[in-house]
């Protein structure tokens, strides 16, 4: 990758930079070839014998606009950010929000845990200190032979199934659900399909061995076995941090607000999910999971401020691949992750938890300032001259007449866009 000087520059004035311009920038920073640009160039992907071998019943493709976004300095390493997304304003947002960060404080990202889980299910176990009895006895083997003959090549490469637990759940009937929990170590890859292999393997050996049924085999999607962190500090004045700080603290205390400011956090993650093909779906469910598991739905992430600095915290599963599923396959998500420069799967969690914590401050900065509609609004107005029917020479002077009735209105509306054009035409009929 360019050394951080070099990059700085070329993240300068890109959003003003015409389209055949900012794929030179990225060709500069060493990030995507003349193949790649023509590839960018020309649509991406047409081949509708790939979207075949994808999905059933291909009729062809649904494109997101892929943009990339800048200023990212995450553990010291400049980055842009390539982002499949249709939202206007998200990544403005972000690259404003990240330069604001890289030139008064810094991003920190960590992971913690390695391991995945499966979940091997016994709706009804009969004598439940027997079977958990048997299982724990026996649970060495049982990981012994899933690695031998289930995911052997994981093992090779230093992953595999590391541990079993046996959890208790109580029915509503009184009788108890006995759960295996399965925790493999799915190096480089997401691993859903690989620890689902490993589960189903295990239900014959379980059952034969407890004399109890196996109902049910699946991984899960809250894996608070492999959680990624990342911490943002930032130098601001006492009136903006104490700001974020109460408007964090809302997130945390009331489900309502954590719903929409965690869906806010997800604006900067989704678009990384999907740009390098990964489960966006899985992702979600996984984060939602995890802040309601005690009971109580909160905010993923946490602002607090003390002496000029403002820290945020972001703590959460992020469980993502680099190989396996379309990651490889998809000649999008490929090129996703080149212009990335991410080292392994660890290193895309962390760059997607960043960009999310990051996310999260630019809008909170927003609307305990100047609100939500003007900065949001304002990018939006784009949007609103195109669905007007503005045409490529009409859309720049509507645009202008939309900001001036933002200014003095407060608020603009798809019938403020048609009246407007409709003054704009008017002299030409």
């Amino acid at each position: 990758m360019s050394d951080e000087k070099n990059l700085d520059s070329l993240f300068n004035g890109f959003s003003k930079l015409d389209y055949q311009d900012r794929l030179e920038r990225l060709r500069d920073a060493g990030l995507i070839v003349e193949d790649d640009m023509a590839f960018l160039a020309d649509g991406g992907v047409k081949d509708i014998v790939l979207s075949e071998n994808f999905i059933e019943n291909a009729i062809g493709y649904f494109q997101l606009p892929l943009g990339v976004a800048t200023h990212f300095r995450i553990d010291g390493v400049d980055r842009f950010v390539p982002m499949a997304v249709e939202e206007t304003s998200i990544i403005a947002a972000a690259s404003k929000t990240a330069k604001w960060i890289k030139e008064n404080g810094e991003i920190k990202t960590s992971v913690m845990g390695s391991e995945i889980i499966g979940q091997i299910q016994l709706a009804r176990v009969g004598d439940f200190t027997k079977f958990e009895s048997l299982i724990e006895r026996n649970k060495s083997h049982f990981i012994e032979m899933a690695n031998r003959e289930v995911v052997p090549s994981l093992v090779a490469r230093g992953g595999g199934v590391r541990s079993i637990q046996v959890r208790k759940l109580v029915r509503p009937d009184g009788l108890f659900m006995g759960i295996v929990h399965v925790y493999m170590d799915p190096c480089e890859a997401m691993g859903a399909n690989l620890i689902n292999q490993v589960c189903e393997f295990l239900k014959n050996p379980i059952q034969e061995l407890t004399g109890e049924k196996v109902t049910m085999c699946i991984l899960s999607n809250l894996v608070d076995s492999k959680v990624t962190n990342a911490h943002i500090k930032i130098k601001v004045d006492a009136e903006l941090g104490e700001k974020i700080e109460e408007a964090s603290l809302f997130a945390e205390l009331d489900p309502y607000r954590a719903a929409t400011n965690n869906k806010g956090i997800l604006n900067g993650i989704d678009p990384i999910v999907i740009a390098t093909g990964n489960d966006w779906r899985a992702v979600e469910a996984g984060m939602h999971a995890y802040v309601a598991r005690t009971g109580h739905y909160t905010s993923l992430s946490r602002w607090r401020y003390q002496g000029g600095l403002l820290q945020g915290q972001l703590n959460s599963p992020i469980i993502m691949g680099t190989v396996g599923g379309v990651t490889r396959l998809h000649p999008t998500s490929k090129l996703a992750l080149k212009i990335l420069n991410v080292e392994s799967s660890n290193d895309l969690s962390r760059v997607c938890a960043a960009v999310g914590l990051t996310q999260n401050l630019g809008a909170l900065r927003a609307l305990t300032t100047v609100g939500i509609i003007e900065g949001h609004m304002k990018l939006h107005i784009k949007n609103l001259s195109m669905g007007a029917g503005a045409t490529d020479s009409e859309i720049p002077i509507l645009q202008k007449k939309l900001e001036q009735i933002l200014v003095m209105r407060k608020r603009i509306t798809l019938s403020n866009a048609v009246e407007a054009l409709r003054e704009i035409r008017a002299p030409q009929q």
